[in-house]
Order: C-alpha cells, then sequence, then structure tokens
C-alpha cells in the first residue's frame, strides 16, 4: 500500500514511556507503523517504551522527533485532531469510521493527532487540523488512555486496508452433505435400538429436530470424521473395543 493511504500517527507531548509503547503496540496490530512525537516529556529514545509496545520495535525504532506540532504534520495535507471536549475552534467533526474512509481515499499524506494523556491536545494544536475526530461517548466518563485511542482509530482504518484475518487461513470448508448425512444416518441407527424416537407419531419431528441440530455448526471434515469416530467407539461391545496400548484409526 503506498504511503498516501497510511495515516502518521502523532503522539503530541506525550508523557510516559510505557504509553507510547502501547500505542506503538496498538498500531502495528492494525499495519500502522509511522510514528511522529512531538516534545516527549521524558525525551526519546524512552526505555520504558519498549517492554510495553511488545515487539513492535520497528514502529519505535523509525519514530521521529518533533518540537512543535505544527513540525510534525508539515507535509500532511490531511490532519484530524482527536479530542472529546470543544476547544474553542469551528471544524468539521468526523468518526474514527468516517475519517478512516477518507483517508483511503483522500490524496496526500494524513495523520491523526493524539493530546497528552493528562489534558489531551490544545487549542493550538487542534488548529492545526482539517478536521475534529471525536467518539460517542459517554459524558459522564470521557476519558480514553492514548493506546485506547489510538486502537479504536487504527481499526477503524485497518478495515479499508484488507488485512488479512490470522484465522481465516486456519478454517476448513464445511464439509460436503453426503458426509453429514452419514452422520446423521449413523446417530440415528444408534439412537433407534433404544427406543429415542419414541412414540412413532413423534418420529418425524424427533429426526427433523435431530438433524436442524447437527446441520446448524456448518462441521468441516475432520470435525464429522471425528464424531463418526466417537460414535463408532460408543457402537462397540466391551468385546470388541480394541486394546489401550494399540493405534487404532477411528471409523469414518
Amino acid at each position: 500500500m503506498n504511503l498516501a493511504g497510511k495515516p502518521i500517527i502523532v503522539l503530541v507531548r506525550p508523557q510516559l514511556g510505557e504509553n507510547i509503547g502501547k500505542a506503538a503496540r496498538a498500531m502495528r496490530n492494525f499495519g500502522l507503523t509511522e510514528l511522529r512525537l512531538v516534545a516527549p516529556r521524558d525525551g526519546w529514545p524512552n526505555p520504558d517504551a519498549g517492554p510495553s509496545a511488545a515487539g513492535a520495535d520497528d514502529v519505535l525504532v523509525a519514530a521521529q522527533v518533533y518540537e512543535t506540532t505544527a513540525e510534525a504534520v508539515a507535509d500532511c495535507a490531511n490532519i484530524y485532531a482527536t479530542t472529546v471536549r470543544k476547544r474553542g475552534v469551528t471544524k468539521p467533526v468526523a468518526t474514527p469510521e468516517e475519517a478512516a474512509k477518507a483517508i483511503h481515499t483522500e490524496p496526500g499524506r494524513s495523520a491523526i493527532l493524539f493530546g497528552p494523556e493528562r489534558s489531551g491536545l490544545e487549542t493550538d494544536d487542534v488548529a492545526l487540523a482539517r478536521a475534529i475526530l471525536t467518539v460517542p461517548i459517554d459524558p459522564d466518563f470521557g476519558s480514553l488512555n492514548l493506546a485506547q485511542a489510538v486502537i479504536l482509530c487504527a481499526y477503524e482504518w485497518s478495515k479499508g486496508a484488507q488485512l488479512v484475518q490470522p484465522t481465516q487461513e486456519e478454517l476448513m470448508p464445511p464439509a460436503p452433505q453426503a458426509e453429514l448425512d452419514g452422520l446423521v444416518d449413523h446417530l440415528e441407527r444408534m439412537l433407534r435400538p433404544k427406543g429415542y424416537f419414541m412414540p412413532a407419531s413423534r418420529e418425524a419431528a424427533t429426526r427433523l429436530t435431530l438433524r436442524n441440530v447437527l446441520t446448524k455448526p456448518g462441521w468441516n471434515h475432520l470435525e464429522i470424521r471425528t464424531l463418526r469416530g466417537v460414535l463408532s467407539s460408543l457402537q462397540r461391545s466391551d468385546r470388541e473395543r480394541p486394546d489401550p496400548d494399540d493405534v487404532c484409526a477411528q471409523d469414518t
């Protein structure tokens, strides 16, 4: 992805190294890597940032430091200032979702400003922005910590970046209908001698309910094989059961 589609995360006068590290971790989780720091209180680099970054060291190593907010965003065409309080400036207001969609389509570099942990962005910082970025939040408890604010914005941006979800490639497709039918038939054959489908007047309804229960999970091939193996093991008599020390393939 070209840089124009990726927002720069700008932490203005951040106070704690741990929070810078946590913000870097939040960025890296959702594919953002460019971090800029404006006058960090305890200087930079900060030894407390690394452990909190939990492996996002590349973000910290590449972080750039500026003396003023204006310098940090001088090359950016689209600037969003995060705040939940009115700052005496009139600006368009966007949610993280709205801002993320705009960032993906707007020409030029984009930056999202986050203020100090204690007080947030000052009026002069917000004045540099094209728009205010805020979230619907409980007015009686409107305080987000720095990493929470960063992760909200990074996540919304990631939804339009087509990042691959780690679990998607590991999921097996649903099993063919024939395999599911085999599982249903196998269970019915085991239940019938036990009187499960009595009375006969309720057999059709009971079988339908049983099929619905077994169909709902969307079993994959391996899961159905496992369940068939369980049923086969339960179906064997004690005399037929294999020696525990033997390796025996499950019936399919």
